[in-house]
């Protein structure tokens, strides 16, 4: 897996280390407080096989595998969204860990949302498969480093950024500097939504980190993932945004979305994600089934 860390710039800095995974494109993330060895996961996948609907927890492990080299201690087990392209190994990974799991307060609505896309109106209890469900501006720590979480919907109605000292994990929103933001056409999502949480996230110091959910090399000339740039480069070099007005913005984000499909784990993934990353229930055979509408999207 491609790996690349970030140090810490100092006191209240986290050093973050990022994860690539290439099935899904997504960025799996630890941050650590150098000072105390404390820990947060951020975002990290749980690998799925769409064509025999099998799931395996190869890269989680390989994220707790990085914790234990490094001597870290997972304070917590964190996701910014519901995610549409990855099932999240949020459940796993605080059964290995017992570190409590956490998300946005919004992802209540996202379940109301899915229940009914799903005709499961009582599958989804984010209130019972997260241990904290986070509002807007609500505060917490990692060893001994202050993190505010602050509501940045678009991509979907109920996503959130830690903000951890001067590092960013902004999610769905931004994609690397040089290739611009990401779709905001999934249910919930608006790209007017998405410019305003845009701005915010950019009202940051300059010198804030900020790391993304995604990326989908090549760009460019670049051949390897990416997923680091300050606030003061995307403001002066991201594609989307840089000289753009919020109408320009969005016209160019909704005709982009216009041609996108839906990501292949998406109807799968929902329904994982909005149980904390769990499966359905087990049936009287032992197994657990997914269940996939027809000829809704």
């Amino acid at each position: 897996m491609f790996t690349r860390t970030s140090p810490s710039t100092g006191p209240k800095s986290p050093e973050v280390t990022g994860f690539y995974d290439p099935d899904t494109g997504s960025i799996m993330y630890v941050a650590a407080d150098p000072a105390t060895k404390k820990a947060a996961l951020i975002d990290v996948v749980l690998d799925f096989d769409p064509a025999h609907a099998r799931t395996r927890t190869d890269s989680a492990q390989e994220v707790l595998d990085f914790v234990a080299a490094q001597g870290l201690t997972v304070q917590w087990v964190l996701d910014t969204h519901p995610h549409a392209d990855h099932m999240m190994a949020s459940a796993w990974l605080k059964d290995q860990t017992g570190a409590p799991n956490a998300i946005g307060a919004k992802t209540r609505d996202i379940a109301t949302l899915w229940a009914g896309f799903y005709n499961l109106p009582d599958a989804f209890d984010p209130d019972r498969d997260f241990d904290r469900l986070f509002a807007d501006g609500e505060t917490f720590r990692i060893g001994d480093l202050d993190v505010r979480v602050m509501l940045h919907p678009g991509h979907t109605l109920g996503s959130i950024t830690y903000v951890i000292g001067d590092a960013a994990f902004v999610h769905d929103t931004l994609m690397h500097v040089d290739a611009g933001t990401s779709r905001a056409d999934f249910p919930g999502g608006t790209s007017a939504d998405l410019w305003n949480s845009l701005q915010s996230i950019l009202s940051l110091p300059d010198d804030t980190r900020l790391f993304v959910g995604h990326d989908y090399p090549p760009v460019g000339d670049r051949q390897d993932p990416a997923w680091e740039a300050t606030v003061a480069q995307h403001k002066a070099h991201n594609p989307h945004l840089a000289g753009k007005t919020e109408a320009a913005f969005r016209q160019l984000r909704d005709d982009r979305d216009a041609t996108l499909s839906l990501p292949d784990r998406m109807l799968y993934a929902l329904q994982v994600n909005l149980r904390g990353g769990r499966l359905a229930p087990t049936e009287s055979d032992g197994n657990a089934y997914f269940k996939i509408p027809a000829n809704k999207f």
